[in-house]
């Protein structure tokens, strides 16, 4: 039940944030390669608070982590940083720029978990049966009629 309340409270705290990145790409003052840099940076104090707060006070994660494997910390930075962090947002705040957030929010945050769910599955040997296929497919199924104009 905790992932389901951390999932909701992500999608709220993203869709809301988005109608608000949209609102000012629109106003044509700010651009999305800057929005991103406002975000980030604005985002990683708060970040490496709470990982303070998390890690080294609650002790809640691996304090040692910087000591992981060399190809678990690879596919952290480039996987999670370079792939997800930085190119994710790029096109994402690029795709917000030209379309409408009603459009390209769903897309983007509809083939993450559709992509997720596969990998997942070819990847990480996670289970894949007949209802996630099915689920999977509507998500496709609702970005092509999202994406057709």
């Amino acid at each position: 039940m905790k992932a389901v309340i951390f999932a909701v409270l992500a999608g709220l705290f993203w869709g809301v944030g988005e109608v608000f990145t949209k609102s000012v790409l629109h106003t044509k003052q700010i651009g999305p390669v800057t929005a991103i840099a406002v975000r980030s940076t604005v985002a990683l104090p708060v970040l490496w608070l709470v990982y303070a707060v998390v890690v080294r006070g609650a002790g809640l994660e691996p304090r040692d982590w910087s000591h992981a494997e060399p190809a678990t910390l690879w596919k952290l930075v480039l996987g999670s940083g370079l792939l997800a962090g930085a190119g994710g947002m790029v096109c994402f705040y690029t795709a917000l720029n030209f379309g409408d957030v009603g459009r390209i929010k769903p897309i983007a945050f509809a083939l993450a978990p559709a992509t997720a769910v596969i990998l997942g599955w070819l990847a990480l040997g996670e289970p894949m049966n007949a209802r996630k296929a099915a689920a999977v497919g509507l998500i496709l199924l609702g970005v092509v009629l999202l994406a057709a104009e």
